[in-house]
Protein backbone atom coordinates (compact mmCIF):
# COMPACT_ATOMS: atom_id res chain seq x y z
CA UNK A 1 0.00 0.00 0.00
CA UNK A 2 1.00 3.67 -0.45
CA UNK A 3 1.55 5.22 3.16
CA UNK A 4 1.20 8.59 1.30
CA UNK A 5 -1.35 10.28 3.79
CA UNK A 6 -2.62 12.48 1.31
CA UNK A 7 -3.78 9.60 -1.14
CA UNK A 8 -3.86 6.19 0.41
CA UNK A 9 -4.06 3.00 -2.23
CA UNK A 10 -4.26 -0.50 -2.33
CA UNK A 11 -1.71 -2.06 -3.67
CA UNK A 12 -3.63 -2.15 -7.64
CA UNK A 13 -3.92 1.44 -6.88
CA UNK A 14 -7.61 1.76 -5.76
CA UNK A 15 -7.64 4.73 -3.52
CA UNK A 16 -8.98 4.05 0.28
CA UNK A 17 -11.30 6.78 1.55
CA UNK A 18 -11.09 7.68 5.31
CA UNK A 19 -14.43 6.22 6.50
CA UNK A 20 -16.90 3.92 4.60
CA UNK A 21 -20.65 4.48 5.61
CA UNK A 22 -22.50 2.63 3.00
CA UNK A 23 -22.48 -0.78 1.87
CA UNK A 24 -25.19 -3.43 0.43
CA UNK A 25 -28.19 -4.38 1.79
CA UNK A 26 -28.49 -7.80 1.69
CA UNK A 27 -25.73 -10.33 0.46
CA UNK A 28 -26.10 -13.45 -0.62
CA UNK A 29 -25.62 -16.29 2.03
CA UNK A 30 -22.01 -18.41 1.59
CA UNK A 31 -22.76 -21.55 -0.16
CA UNK A 32 -25.18 -19.47 -2.44
CA UNK A 33 -24.50 -18.29 -5.94
CA UNK A 34 -22.40 -16.51 -6.89
CA UNK A 35 -19.88 -17.60 -3.81
CA UNK A 36 -18.73 -14.38 -2.87
CA UNK A 37 -18.97 -15.40 0.92
CA UNK A 38 -17.49 -19.07 0.45
CA UNK A 39 -18.69 -21.54 -1.64
CA UNK A 40 -19.97 -23.75 1.71
CA UNK A 41 -22.77 -22.61 4.23
CA UNK A 42 -20.37 -23.65 7.24
CA UNK A 43 -17.18 -22.82 5.60
CA UNK A 44 -14.38 -23.33 8.53
CA UNK A 45 -17.27 -24.42 11.55
CA UNK A 46 -17.72 -27.94 9.05
CA UNK A 47 -13.87 -28.30 7.79
CA UNK A 48 -11.00 -26.37 8.68
CA UNK A 49 -8.98 -25.56 5.13
CA UNK A 50 -5.93 -28.33 4.16
CA UNK A 51 -3.36 -27.12 5.75
CA UNK A 52 -0.25 -28.26 3.16
CA UNK A 53 3.25 -27.72 3.24
CA UNK A 54 5.24 -27.40 0.17
CA UNK A 55 8.30 -29.68 0.55
CA UNK A 56 10.66 -31.00 -1.80
CA UNK A 57 14.51 -30.71 -2.19
CA UNK A 58 17.12 -32.95 -3.00
CA UNK A 59 16.90 -36.75 -3.60
CA UNK A 60 13.40 -38.31 -3.48
CA UNK A 61 14.71 -40.31 0.27
CA UNK A 62 15.38 -36.45 1.12
CA UNK A 63 12.16 -35.44 0.65
CA UNK A 64 10.22 -38.46 1.89
CA UNK A 65 11.88 -37.80 5.49
CA UNK A 66 10.44 -34.53 5.51
CA UNK A 67 7.38 -35.25 4.28
CA UNK A 68 7.27 -37.95 7.12
CA UNK A 69 7.91 -35.51 9.45
CA UNK A 70 5.55 -32.96 8.17
CA UNK A 71 2.63 -35.48 8.48
CA UNK A 72 3.73 -36.56 11.90
CA UNK A 73 3.38 -32.61 13.05
CA UNK A 74 -0.22 -32.30 11.62
CA UNK A 75 0.34 -31.23 7.80
CA UNK A 76 -2.83 -32.66 6.29
CA UNK A 77 -2.14 -32.92 3.18
CA UNK A 78 1.61 -32.84 1.05
CA UNK A 79 2.64 -30.63 -1.76
CA UNK A 80 5.42 -31.52 -3.56
CA UNK A 81 8.05 -29.20 -5.21
CA UNK A 82 9.71 -30.51 -8.30
CA UNK A 83 13.58 -29.71 -9.45
CA UNK A 84 13.75 -27.38 -12.68
CA UNK A 85 15.40 -30.56 -14.91
CA UNK A 86 11.81 -32.13 -13.68
CA UNK A 87 9.72 -29.46 -14.43
CA UNK A 88 10.96 -29.19 -18.05
CA UNK A 89 11.03 -32.45 -18.80
CA UNK A 90 15.16 -33.15 -18.28
CA UNK A 91 16.60 -36.50 -16.63
CA UNK A 92 18.87 -35.71 -13.88
CA UNK A 93 22.00 -37.01 -16.59
CA UNK A 94 21.28 -34.34 -19.06
CA UNK A 95 23.64 -31.90 -20.02
CA UNK A 96 20.78 -28.58 -19.49
CA UNK A 97 20.77 -30.60 -16.21
CA UNK A 98 23.84 -29.29 -14.46
CA UNK A 99 23.70 -27.28 -11.48
CA UNK A 100 20.30 -27.71 -11.01
CA UNK A 101 19.66 -31.08 -9.76
CA UNK A 102 17.86 -31.06 -6.38
CA UNK A 103 17.97 -27.34 -5.76
CA UNK A 104 14.40 -25.82 -6.04
CA UNK A 105 12.74 -29.00 -5.77
CA UNK A 106 12.90 -33.10 -5.44
CA UNK A 107 14.79 -34.84 -8.77
CA UNK A 108 12.23 -37.09 -10.01
CA UNK A 109 13.82 -39.51 -13.21
CA UNK A 110 11.63 -41.99 -13.22
CA UNK A 111 8.63 -44.53 -11.23
CA UNK A 112 11.28 -45.64 -9.36
CA UNK A 113 12.13 -42.12 -7.75
CA UNK A 114 7.92 -41.82 -7.22
CA UNK A 115 8.08 -44.88 -5.32
CA UNK A 116 11.12 -43.79 -3.14
CA UNK A 117 9.30 -40.58 -2.74
CA UNK A 118 5.89 -41.81 -1.02
CA UNK A 119 7.62 -44.45 0.69
CA UNK A 120 5.42 -45.44 3.96
CA UNK A 121 2.87 -43.39 2.79
CA UNK A 122 -0.66 -44.34 1.38
CA UNK A 123 -1.81 -42.41 -1.35
CA UNK A 124 -5.95 -42.95 -0.79
CA UNK A 125 -5.30 -41.84 2.55
CA UNK A 126 -3.94 -38.21 1.70
CA UNK A 127 -4.06 -35.56 -0.97
CA UNK A 128 -1.28 -34.12 -3.15
CA UNK A 129 -0.76 -31.25 -4.67
CA UNK A 130 1.65 -31.27 -7.38
CA UNK A 131 3.05 -27.85 -8.35
CA UNK A 132 4.00 -29.88 -12.17
CA UNK A 133 2.60 -28.05 -15.67
CA UNK A 134 4.82 -28.78 -18.74
CA UNK A 135 5.72 -32.16 -17.41
CA UNK A 136 2.16 -32.62 -15.32
CA UNK A 137 1.01 -35.53 -17.82
CA UNK A 138 3.93 -37.63 -17.20
CA UNK A 139 4.09 -36.90 -13.05
CA UNK A 140 0.53 -37.69 -12.82
CA UNK A 141 1.10 -40.77 -14.50
CA UNK A 142 3.62 -41.85 -12.15
CA UNK A 143 1.21 -41.16 -9.06
CA UNK A 144 -1.00 -43.03 -10.64
CA UNK A 145 0.82 -46.20 -11.49
CA UNK A 146 2.04 -45.94 -7.96
CA UNK A 147 -1.24 -45.83 -6.55
CA UNK A 148 -2.18 -48.69 -8.35
CA UNK A 149 1.04 -50.78 -7.64
CA UNK A 150 0.12 -49.70 -3.81
CA UNK A 151 -3.35 -51.45 -4.30
CA UNK A 152 -5.73 -48.16 -3.80
CA UNK A 153 -8.78 -47.49 -5.18
CA UNK A 154 -8.17 -45.10 -8.02
CA UNK A 155 -11.75 -43.70 -7.74
CA UNK A 156 -10.76 -42.44 -4.27
CA UNK A 157 -7.09 -41.05 -4.65
CA UNK A 158 -7.27 -37.15 -4.08
CA UNK A 159 -5.13 -34.16 -5.43
CA UNK A 160 -4.14 -31.55 -7.57
CA UNK A 161 -1.87 -30.83 -10.34
CA UNK A 162 -0.84 -27.12 -11.05
CA UNK A 163 -1.06 -28.04 -15.11
CA UNK A 164 -1.90 -24.28 -15.85
CA UNK A 165 0.22 -24.08 -19.14
CA UNK A 166 -0.36 -20.24 -20.08
CA UNK A 167 1.11 -19.02 -16.99
CA UNK A 168 4.08 -20.25 -17.71
CA UNK A 169 4.12 -18.45 -21.08
CA UNK A 170 3.12 -15.43 -19.10
CA UNK A 171 5.09 -15.35 -16.30
CA UNK A 172 7.21 -18.19 -14.98
CA UNK A 173 8.78 -19.97 -17.79
CA UNK A 174 8.75 -23.84 -17.26
CA UNK A 175 7.34 -24.43 -20.63
CA UNK A 176 8.27 -27.26 -23.20
CA UNK A 177 5.93 -27.39 -25.97
CA UNK A 178 3.93 -24.87 -28.24
CA UNK A 179 0.75 -23.68 -26.97
CA UNK A 180 -1.86 -26.06 -28.89
CA UNK A 181 0.19 -29.26 -28.16
CA UNK A 182 0.23 -28.16 -24.33
CA UNK A 183 -3.69 -27.42 -24.59
CA UNK A 184 -4.01 -30.85 -25.98
CA UNK A 185 -1.86 -32.19 -23.07
CA UNK A 186 -4.31 -30.63 -20.77
CA UNK A 187 -7.96 -31.27 -21.98
CA UNK A 188 -6.70 -35.20 -22.43
CA UNK A 189 -6.00 -34.77 -18.85
CA UNK A 190 -9.28 -33.48 -18.14
CA UNK A 191 -10.77 -36.13 -19.90
CA UNK A 192 -8.84 -39.33 -18.96
CA UNK A 193 -9.06 -38.35 -15.06
CA UNK A 194 -13.18 -37.72 -15.72
CA UNK A 195 -13.29 -41.44 -16.03
CA UNK A 196 -10.62 -42.69 -14.22
CA UNK A 197 -9.90 -40.19 -10.92
CA UNK A 198 -12.66 -38.57 -10.68
CA UNK A 199 -11.68 -36.83 -7.21
CA UNK A 200 -8.69 -35.37 -8.67
CA UNK A 201 -8.69 -31.79 -9.54
CA UNK A 202 -6.92 -31.82 -13.09
CA UNK A 203 -5.66 -28.67 -12.95
CA UNK A 204 -5.03 -25.46 -10.47
CA UNK A 205 -5.15 -22.50 -12.85
CA UNK A 206 -2.63 -20.26 -10.79
CA UNK A 207 -2.44 -16.56 -10.50
CA UNK A 208 0.35 -17.29 -7.78
CA UNK A 209 3.21 -16.87 -10.22
CA UNK A 210 1.82 -14.01 -12.56
CA UNK A 211 1.84 -12.06 -8.57
CA UNK A 212 4.87 -13.31 -7.94
CA UNK A 213 6.11 -12.17 -11.52
CA UNK A 214 5.22 -8.56 -10.32
CA UNK A 215 1.37 -8.32 -11.41
CA UNK A 216 -1.03 -5.90 -9.11
CA UNK A 217 -4.03 -7.96 -7.05
CA UNK A 218 -6.03 -7.08 -9.67
CA UNK A 219 -4.01 -8.44 -12.37
CA UNK A 220 -3.48 -11.74 -11.05
CA UNK A 221 -7.41 -12.12 -10.40
CA UNK A 222 -8.32 -11.21 -14.27
CA UNK A 223 -5.22 -12.87 -15.85
CA UNK A 224 -6.08 -16.00 -13.71
CA UNK A 225 -9.54 -16.04 -14.28
CA UNK A 226 -8.84 -14.77 -18.23
CA UNK A 227 -6.86 -18.04 -18.26
CA UNK A 228 -9.14 -20.25 -16.57
CA UNK A 229 -11.74 -19.61 -18.90
CA UNK A 230 -9.40 -20.01 -22.16
CA UNK A 231 -8.89 -23.75 -20.23
CA UNK A 232 -12.88 -24.22 -20.11
CA UNK A 233 -13.27 -22.84 -23.73
CA UNK A 234 -10.59 -25.50 -25.05
CA UNK A 235 -12.30 -27.85 -23.00
CA UNK A 236 -15.45 -27.10 -24.45
CA UNK A 237 -14.20 -27.43 -27.91
CA UNK A 238 -13.27 -30.71 -27.43
CA UNK A 239 -16.67 -31.94 -26.32
CA UNK A 240 -16.16 -32.08 -22.78
CA UNK A 241 -19.24 -31.59 -20.27
CA UNK A 242 -18.61 -28.49 -18.45
CA UNK A 243 -20.62 -29.98 -15.39
CA UNK A 244 -18.22 -33.21 -15.06
CA UNK A 245 -14.58 -31.40 -15.95
CA UNK A 246 -15.79 -27.72 -14.43
CA UNK A 247 -16.34 -29.44 -10.92
CA UNK A 248 -12.76 -30.83 -10.68
CA UNK A 249 -10.75 -27.23 -11.56
CA UNK A 250 -9.25 -25.25 -8.73
CA UNK A 251 -7.21 -22.13 -8.43
CA UNK A 252 -3.73 -21.51 -7.22
CA UNK A 253 -3.56 -17.76 -5.82
CA UNK A 254 -1.00 -15.32 -3.60
CA UNK A 255 -1.71 -13.86 -0.44
CA UNK A 256 0.51 -10.49 0.33
CA UNK A 257 0.41 -8.07 2.74
CA UNK A 258 -2.18 -5.97 2.14
CA UNK A 259 -5.02 -7.50 4.29
CA UNK A 260 -7.90 -6.21 3.42
CA UNK A 261 -7.49 -5.79 -0.57
CA UNK A 262 -6.20 -9.42 -0.43
CA UNK A 263 -9.82 -10.48 1.12
CA UNK A 264 -11.29 -8.69 -1.28
CA UNK A 265 -9.58 -10.22 -4.14
CA UNK A 266 -10.47 -13.90 -3.03
CA UNK A 267 -14.44 -13.11 -2.51
CA UNK A 268 -14.16 -11.17 -5.88
CA UNK A 269 -12.38 -14.21 -7.36
CA UNK A 270 -15.62 -16.31 -6.50
CA UNK A 271 -18.30 -13.87 -8.19
CA UNK A 272 -16.23 -13.26 -11.36
CA UNK A 273 -15.60 -17.40 -11.82
CA UNK A 274 -19.29 -18.01 -10.88
CA UNK A 275 -20.52 -15.50 -13.38
CA UNK A 276 -17.85 -17.06 -16.15
CA UNK A 277 -18.80 -20.91 -15.81
CA UNK A 278 -22.76 -19.64 -15.64
CA UNK A 279 -22.22 -18.07 -18.95
CA UNK A 280 -20.50 -21.05 -20.57
CA UNK A 281 -23.36 -23.03 -20.30
CA UNK A 282 -22.56 -24.31 -16.41
CA UNK A 283 -25.60 -25.13 -14.26
CA UNK A 284 -24.64 -27.18 -11.06
CA UNK A 285 -23.47 -26.03 -8.44
CA UNK A 286 -19.75 -27.44 -7.78
CA UNK A 287 -19.26 -26.37 -11.27
CA UNK A 288 -19.56 -22.95 -10.31
CA UNK A 289 -18.09 -22.87 -7.27
CA UNK A 290 -14.45 -21.47 -7.42
CA UNK A 291 -12.19 -23.56 -4.81
CA UNK A 292 -8.18 -22.51 -4.47
CA UNK A 293 -5.48 -23.39 -2.45
CA UNK A 294 -3.17 -20.18 -1.42
CA UNK A 295 0.60 -19.80 -0.99
CA UNK A 296 1.85 -16.89 0.92
CA UNK A 297 3.36 -14.11 -1.15
CA UNK A 298 7.15 -15.82 -1.77
CA UNK A 299 8.20 -12.27 -3.26
CA UNK A 300 6.87 -10.54 -0.29
CA UNK A 301 10.21 -12.67 1.84
CA UNK A 302 12.96 -10.31 2.94
CA UNK A 303 16.68 -11.44 3.31
CA UNK A 304 17.08 -8.98 5.84
CA UNK A 305 16.12 -9.32 9.38
CA UNK A 306 14.10 -12.64 8.26
CA UNK A 307 12.64 -13.13 10.98
CA UNK A 308 10.12 -10.42 10.40
CA UNK A 309 8.56 -12.50 7.59
CA UNK A 310 7.03 -14.39 10.21
CA UNK A 311 4.90 -11.73 10.58
CA UNK A 312 4.29 -11.45 7.19
CA UNK A 313 3.43 -14.65 6.68
CA UNK A 314 0.95 -14.45 9.22
CA UNK A 315 -0.70 -11.67 8.26
CA UNK A 316 -0.86 -13.72 4.58
CA UNK A 317 -2.26 -16.92 6.13
CA UNK A 318 -4.76 -14.66 7.88
CA UNK A 319 -5.63 -12.94 4.54
CA UNK A 320 -6.46 -16.47 2.79
CA UNK A 321 -8.40 -17.71 5.67
CA UNK A 322 -10.78 -14.49 6.36
CA UNK A 323 -10.93 -14.79 2.46
CA UNK A 324 -12.52 -18.55 2.18
CA UNK A 325 -9.37 -20.78 0.94
CA UNK A 326 -9.91 -24.37 0.73
CA UNK A 327 -6.26 -24.98 1.13
CA UNK A 328 -3.04 -23.17 2.51
CA UNK A 329 0.89 -23.28 2.34
CA UNK A 330 2.19 -21.14 4.76
CA UNK A 331 6.28 -20.05 3.45
CA UNK A 332 9.23 -20.85 6.12
CA UNK A 333 10.85 -17.47 7.01
CA UNK A 334 14.22 -17.99 5.45
CA UNK A 335 12.78 -19.08 1.73
CA UNK A 336 14.32 -15.89 0.53
CA UNK A 337 17.47 -17.33 1.68
CA UNK A 338 17.47 -20.93 0.58
CA UNK A 339 15.11 -23.68 0.94
CA UNK A 340 13.01 -23.94 4.29
CA UNK A 341 14.90 -25.47 7.13
CA UNK A 342 13.10 -28.01 9.32
CA UNK A 343 12.72 -25.51 11.57
CA UNK A 344 11.09 -22.78 9.88
CA UNK A 345 8.48 -25.49 8.22
CA UNK A 346 7.72 -26.01 11.78
CA UNK A 347 6.96 -22.66 12.69
CA UNK A 348 5.04 -21.81 9.14
CA UNK A 349 2.72 -24.75 9.61
CA UNK A 350 2.10 -23.69 13.75
CA UNK A 351 1.51 -20.35 12.12
CA UNK A 352 -1.52 -22.02 10.16
CA UNK A 353 -2.60 -24.22 13.17
CA UNK A 354 -2.58 -21.46 15.40
CA UNK A 355 -5.03 -18.98 13.20
CA UNK A 356 -7.21 -22.61 12.82
CA UNK A 357 -7.49 -23.12 16.75
CA UNK A 358 -6.67 -20.02 19.01
CA UNK A 359 -7.27 -16.66 17.16
CA UNK A 360 -11.35 -17.28 16.76
CA UNK A 361 -11.95 -16.49 13.03
CA UNK A 362 -13.05 -19.98 12.02
CA UNK A 363 -15.67 -19.62 14.34
CA UNK A 364 -18.28 -17.73 12.22
CA UNK A 365 -18.50 -17.96 8.30
CA UNK A 366 -16.77 -14.94 6.09
CA UNK A 367 -16.28 -12.52 9.45
CA UNK A 368 -15.48 -9.16 7.28
CA UNK A 369 -19.06 -9.60 4.81
CA UNK A 370 -21.12 -7.01 5.66
CA UNK A 371 -17.79 -4.29 6.30
CA UNK A 372 -18.70 -1.35 4.51
CA UNK A 373 -15.03 -1.11 3.38
CA UNK A 374 -14.91 -4.69 2.81
CA UNK A 375 -17.56 -4.98 0.57
CA UNK A 376 -16.30 -1.80 -1.61
CA UNK A 377 -13.20 -3.02 -2.22
CA UNK A 378 -14.46 -6.65 -3.12
CA UNK A 379 -16.78 -4.74 -5.58
CA UNK A 380 -13.32 -2.38 -6.60
CA UNK A 381 -11.30 -5.25 -7.54
CA UNK A 382 -14.46 -7.11 -9.66
CA UNK A 383 -14.93 -4.06 -11.62
CA UNK A 384 -11.19 -3.68 -12.19
CA UNK A 385 -10.71 -7.22 -13.14
CA UNK A 386 -13.94 -7.59 -15.02
CA UNK A 387 -12.71 -4.52 -17.37
CA UNK A 388 -9.01 -5.92 -18.23
CA UNK A 389 -10.88 -9.38 -18.83
CA UNK A 390 -12.68 -7.45 -21.26
CA UNK A 391 -10.22 -5.57 -22.68
CA UNK A 392 -8.29 -9.65 -23.24
CA UNK A 393 -11.76 -11.07 -25.03
CA UNK A 394 -11.21 -7.83 -27.05
CA UNK A 395 -8.05 -8.69 -28.39
CA UNK A 396 -9.15 -12.73 -28.75
CA UNK A 397 -8.44 -14.44 -25.81
CA UNK A 398 -6.11 -15.44 -23.04
CA UNK A 399 -3.85 -17.35 -25.26
CA UNK A 400 -3.82 -14.53 -28.27
CA UNK A 401 -2.83 -12.11 -25.05
CA UNK A 402 -0.04 -14.65 -24.27
CA UNK A 403 1.31 -15.71 -27.80
CA UNK A 404 1.30 -11.73 -28.65
CA UNK A 405 3.23 -11.25 -25.61
CA UNK A 406 0.48 -8.55 -24.03
CA UNK A 407 0.28 -9.76 -20.84
CA UNK A 408 3.97 -10.18 -19.99
CA UNK A 409 4.59 -6.86 -20.73
CA UNK A 410 1.67 -5.30 -18.71
CA UNK A 411 3.37 -7.89 -15.99
CA UNK A 412 6.55 -6.26 -16.52
CA UNK A 413 5.23 -2.64 -16.34
CA UNK A 414 3.73 -3.00 -13.20
CA UNK A 415 6.79 -4.72 -11.89
CA UNK A 416 8.70 -2.03 -12.79
CA UNK A 417 6.64 0.41 -11.16
CA UNK A 418 6.82 -1.37 -7.77
CA UNK A 419 10.17 -1.94 -8.08
CA UNK A 420 10.62 2.04 -8.28
CA UNK A 421 8.39 2.48 -5.32
CA UNK A 422 10.80 1.10 -3.05
CA UNK A 423 13.68 1.97 -4.30
CA UNK A 424 12.21 6.00 -4.01
CA UNK A 425 11.14 4.87 -0.84
CA UNK A 426 7.38 5.93 -1.76
CA UNK A 427 6.16 1.86 -0.37
CA UNK A 428 8.04 0.86 2.91
CA UNK A 429 9.45 -2.46 3.28
CA UNK A 430 10.46 -2.72 6.82
CA UNK A 431 14.00 -3.84 7.33
CA UNK A 432 15.00 -3.33 3.44
CA UNK A 433 14.19 0.63 2.48
CA UNK A 434 13.87 1.84 6.63
CA UNK A 435 14.12 0.34 10.14
CA UNK A 436 17.51 -1.15 8.67
CA UNK A 437 19.49 -3.11 10.95
CA UNK A 438 23.48 -3.09 10.55
CA UNK A 439 23.36 -6.31 12.28
CA UNK A 440 23.84 -9.80 10.08
CA UNK A 441 21.20 -11.52 10.92
CA UNK A 442 21.37 -14.60 8.75
CA UNK A 443 19.72 -18.00 10.09
CA UNK A 444 21.52 -21.84 9.47
CA UNK A 445 20.62 -21.93 5.96
CA UNK A 446 19.91 -25.96 3.96
CA UNK A 447 22.04 -26.73 1.88
CA UNK A 448 21.59 -28.61 -0.91
CA UNK A 449 24.58 -30.72 -2.28
CA UNK A 450 26.05 -30.51 -5.88
CA UNK A 451 26.82 -34.61 -5.98
CA UNK A 452 23.40 -35.36 -5.96
CA UNK A 453 23.09 -34.87 -10.09
CA UNK A 454 26.02 -37.85 -9.99
CA UNK A 455 24.20 -40.12 -7.55
CA UNK A 456 20.84 -39.79 -9.32
CA UNK A 457 22.79 -40.31 -12.82
CA UNK A 458 24.09 -43.78 -11.37
CA UNK A 459 20.22 -44.58 -10.46
CA UNK A 460 19.56 -43.81 -13.75
CA UNK A 461 22.24 -45.88 -15.40
CA UNK A 462 21.06 -48.62 -13.27
CA UNK A 463 17.35 -48.32 -13.84
CA UNK A 464 18.45 -48.59 -17.99
CA UNK A 465 20.19 -51.70 -17.33
CA UNK A 466 17.28 -53.65 -15.05
CA UNK A 467 14.43 -52.61 -16.98
CA UNK A 468 13.14 -54.22 -19.97
CA UNK A 469 14.57 -51.66 -22.78
CA UNK A 470 12.39 -53.76 -25.39
CA UNK A 471 9.30 -52.96 -23.96
CA UNK A 472 10.47 -49.49 -22.68
CA UNK A 473 11.09 -48.98 -26.83
CA UNK A 474 7.85 -50.35 -27.74
CA UNK A 475 5.77 -48.16 -25.07
CA UNK A 476 7.80 -45.45 -25.94
CA UNK A 477 6.88 -45.39 -29.84
CA UNK A 478 3.39 -46.23 -29.04
CA UNK A 479 3.08 -42.63 -27.26
CA UNK A 480 5.05 -40.71 -30.44
CA UNK A 481 2.33 -42.41 -32.81
CA UNK A 482 -0.56 -41.52 -31.00
CA UNK A 483 1.16 -37.61 -30.06
CA UNK A 484 0.74 -37.63 -34.25
CA UNK A 485 -2.93 -38.72 -33.95
CA UNK A 486 -5.79 -37.71 -32.26
CA UNK A 487 -6.09 -40.46 -29.05
CA UNK A 488 -6.33 -39.09 -26.08
CA UNK A 489 -2.14 -39.36 -24.31
CA UNK A 490 -3.17 -40.52 -20.84
CA UNK A 491 -3.29 -43.93 -21.18
CA UNK A 492 0.35 -44.03 -23.18
CA UNK A 493 1.87 -41.81 -20.85
CA UNK A 494 1.33 -44.40 -18.06
CA UNK A 495 2.01 -47.19 -20.24
CA UNK A 496 5.32 -45.90 -20.18
CA UNK A 497 5.48 -44.94 -17.26
CA UNK A 498 4.77 -48.54 -15.96
CA UNK A 499 7.47 -49.81 -18.05
CA UNK A 500 9.78 -47.56 -16.14
CA UNK A 501 10.68 -45.20 -19.22
CA UNK A 502 12.07 -42.03 -17.78
CA UNK A 503 10.46 -38.47 -17.39
CA UNK A 504 13.37 -37.12 -20.31
CA UNK A 505 12.77 -40.09 -22.71
CA UNK A 506 8.98 -39.06 -22.85
CA UNK A 507 9.37 -35.44 -22.86
CA UNK A 508 11.71 -35.78 -25.92
CA UNK A 509 9.45 -38.48 -27.67
CA UNK A 510 6.90 -35.46 -26.98
CA UNK A 511 9.43 -33.31 -28.51
CA UNK A 512 9.59 -34.92 -31.83
CA UNK A 513 6.17 -34.49 -32.65
CA UNK A 514 5.13 -31.34 -31.22
CA UNK A 515 8.54 -29.25 -31.14
CA UNK A 516 9.24 -26.77 -28.33
CA UNK A 517 8.01 -22.98 -27.83
CA UNK A 518 10.10 -20.47 -28.88
CA UNK A 519 9.62 -17.39 -25.82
Amino acid sequence: MSHSQNNPATDSGIPIDEVYTTGPVSLPLPGEYPYTRGIRRDMYRGRLWTMRQYAGFSTAEESNKRYHYLLSQGTTGLSVAFDLPTQIGYDSDHAMSEGEVGKVGVAIDSLADMETLFAGIKLQEITTSMTINATASTLLAMYVALAKKQGADLKAISGTIQNDILKEYAARGTYIYPVKPSMRLITDIFEWCSRELPKWNTISISGYHIREAGSTAVQELAFTLANGKAYVQAALDCGLDINVFGRRLSFFFNAHNNLFEEVAKFRAARKIWAGIMKDLGATHPDAMALRFHTQTGGSTLTAQQPENNIVRVTIQALAAVLGGTQSLHTNGFDEALSLPTENAARTALRTQQIIAFESGVTDTVDPLGGSYYLESLTSSLESAALDIIRQIENTGGAIAAVESGWMQNEIARSSYTYQKHIEDRSRTIVGVNRFQSAAADTPPLLKVDDSIRKSQSAKLARLKSERNNTEVTARLNALKQAAMGTDNLMPYIVSAVESYATLGEIADNLRVVFGEFQG
